[in-house]
């Protein structure tokens, strides 16, 4: 059966019995057709695909390795691609102890990944500085240094709590408005607050 594109005017965009028609005509034709928008789609995509890079200090890193493995198959939900620089993750995660003099490699880590790029903190090492709480060397939560997408809670959290969170990450995701609009992560109000902590704590790593 011979399907027709039709094109459609500019002015026209927002004439929802125009569209409807058009869709019908091509339903009629045999061609399926979808509605909705780019940025749906987009997020579609990059939520199911999230490639984070694994920042593994301690314990909690060695718990990702057995996520990762076949027993629990992370790749059922899109995020099994583990990248080894920055540049090809979408996001970081961070298993272990934070100190201070590790906080400038993971920030820096962080700068290079590209935007949109997300966080996400697992372990109670990571999110509060755990059983170092109170310890001159360690950081108190890397919450401090860098803006956190997701917590994942647990010492070291299961594989199931580690599903959880990325699964977390990837509601939020979809939520985003991907074209340049108030909630996209470049937008992020919380940037300005972040840079003045780090300076903060660049600072008082050279003093010490």
């Amino acid at each position: 059966m011979e399907i027709k594109i039709k094109s459609m005017k500019r002015e026209d965009w927002k004439d929802n019995e125009y569209i409807d028609q058009l869709v019908e005509e091509l339903n009629a034709s045999g061609a399926n057709v979808v509605v909705g928008t780019f940025d749906k789609l987009i997020n579609w995509s990059r939520a199911n695909s999230l490639w984070p890079l694994c920042f593994g200090t301690s314990c909690c890193a060695i718990e990702f390795m057995h996520a990762a493995a076949a027993r629990h198959d992370m790749a059922r939900f899109g995020f099994e691609v583990l990248r080894n620089s920055p540049r090809q993750a979408d996001l970081i995660m961070v298993n272990g102890t934070i100190t201070y003099r590790m906080a400038p490699v993971l920030m820096r880590l962080y700068e290079q990944l590209a935007e949109p790029k997300y966080v996400i903190a697992t372990g109670a090492c990571t999110i509060s500085g755990g059983p170092f709480k109170g310890s001159h060397c360690v950081v108190q939560g890397i919450d401090q240094i860098l803006p956190v997408d997701v917590y994942i809670p647990g010492c070291p959290p299961r594989p199931e709590a580690m599903f959880y969170g990325m699964m977390q990450l990837q509601r939020k995701v979809k939520a985003e408005n991907f074209f340049g609009t108030t909630n996209r992560k470049e937008a992020d109000p919380f940037e300005a607050e972040m840079e003045i902590k780090n300076e903060k704590l660049l600072t008082q790593q050279e003093e010490a």
